[in-house]
């Protein structure tokens, strides 16, 4: 074996690791593994493929690429197990650091064909794969900080499928464009201004690039931006319903408590005038008002308990079997809008599930619980037709309307302003929303 030629070809391989490096920049908070356990995980794979790589080579003397590229093409599935993210945003990161790193081999070959103008690709000498080596080396470091500031925040908050694809379709065609450009005799590249026509197309082609990237950043924000607006009036949307239903409910309150003053008047009556039968007869029929009105205490806070029992009564004419145990903190420690809006939303959404029932029980099981003194658990369960719409995104689409729900959107909303999360999910027969938030 020539020693020699495998070392002279290593260099070349040795390029995957400043791409390797630069792949997790941008989905550090997404690795699935510790930084250290990533590294010797690649690792264990990166240097024994260069050594064997160069070996390869060295004894069947063929190109590089032959052997880099289905390594590349192989080692995605790799990446992708050591992630916590979907497909489409590992497969668009991947395929951009791919485009970016495939620059320094193209100004390498300009390099090379400057230094040894009669040879060609397969024959690339060991001074431009360290010229190659240090510009990715440079690529990579430069990288750091945007990805780490601005493509992180995409990959943390860019939940369009269809938009991280089609960048994927964007970096393959300038990938594409340097494979095709791929100088196999440097005579190609010396023929009269070629030589400095390649470097510059190759340059400019680079700036082009980081221009779109650019441009889709900024667009990424007009994007995100017009959702959080949307998501704040969707919000507030749900706010409004909630008050007006307290509004509501408190009316009729404050007539059944007018009410109870003439009931006085007339039990005061009756009572003088020795009428026993009269007085059973009226509690009786008060009685029942009373019961069908839920005076159940939910909660210490007004407006709240009346939003419980204006959705329980609901449930009630529904014909629907509650269980409900609310603990929340007193006094209230967040925004009492934001609550409303949050459990009204979720009983809202149950009660409307169950009404659509044709068979079997209709029953609402609603849970929230305080736990380690700063944390709100919510738990709700209820059964459902087996009906659930869902969109593209692991999300729910309305049945009312088929389009994106507006009542789950506000109540991941109010959990992700308070530092929470949400989870929607469903069986066959029963609906689950879990939550919790910090208070």
């Amino acid at each position: 074996m020539d020693t020699e030629k495998w070392l002279s070809v290593l260099p070349q391989f040795l390029v995957l690791i400043p791409t390797a490096v630069s792949c997790y920049y941008p989905v550090k908070k997404h690795m699935k593994y510790s930084v250290g356990k990533t590294a010797l995980l690649c690792s264990s794979v990166i240097i024994p493929f260069a050594v064997f790589g160069s070996l390869a080579v060295s004894v069947l003397k063929i190109g590089a690429g032959l052997i880099l590229l289905p390594f590349i093409a192989a080692a995605f599935f790799l990446y992708r197990k050591t992630l916590n993210t979907d497909l489409p945003r590992s497969l668009s990161v991947y395929m951009g650091v791919c485009t970016a790193q495939s620059f320094p081999a193209q100004f390498a070959y300009a390099f090379d064909a400057f230094i040894n103008p009669t040879s060609g690709a397969l024959d690339f000498s060991l001074e431009a794969q360290f010229f190659q080596l240090g510009l990715s080396c440079f690529l990579s470091v430069t990288a750091y900080y945007p990805s780490r500031k601005y493509a992180a925040k995409m990959i943390d908050r860019m939940n369009s499928a269809k938009i991280w694809y089609s960048t994927c379709a964007l970096s393959f065609i300038f990938l594409f464009a340097n494979i095709m450009a791929t100088p196999f005799s440097y005579r190609t590249i010396l023929a009269g201004r070629m030589y400095y026509l390649f470097p510059l197309f190759e340059f400019f082609m680079l700036a082009v690039l980081m221009i779109i990237y650019v441009f889709f950043y900024q667009a990424a924000v007009i994007i995100l931006e017009r959702a959080e607006l949307d998501k704040r009036s969707q919000l507030l949307e749900m706010q409004s319903s909630r008050l007006y239903e307290l509004r509501e409910y408190m009316k009729q309150t404050q007539r059944l408590r007018h009410d109870f003053r003439q009931s006085v008047h007339i039990l005061s009556s009756l009572a003088e005038e020795g009428n026993l039968d009269g007085v059973r007869s009226h509690l009786s029929e008060y009685e029942q008002r009373i019961s069908r009105s839920g005076y159940a205490e939910f909660c210490s806070n007004a407006s709240l308990d009346a939003l419980f029992r204006y959705y329980y009564e609901t449930a009630e004419e529904e014909g629907i079997r509650t269980d409900w145990k609310i603990e929340l903190p007193e006094p209230l420690t967040v925004s009492e809008l934001d609550m409303a809006a949050l459990f009204g939303n979720i009983m809202e959404n149950a009660i409307h599930a169950c009404s659509e029932q044709t068979e079997g029980e209709k029953y609402f099981s609603l849970t929230s619980e305080l736990r380690r003194g700063n944390s709100l658990y919510v738990v709700s369960t209820n059964s459902f037709n087996g009906k659930a719409l869902k969109n593209g995104e692991g999300g729910y689409r309305s049945t009312k309307h088929g389009g994106q729900g507006t009542g789950l959107a506000s109540v991941f909303a109010v959990a992700e302003k308070y530092g929470g999360s949400a989870r929607a999910h469903n069986s066959e027969k029963e609906f689950f929303v879990d939550l919790v938030i910090k208070i």
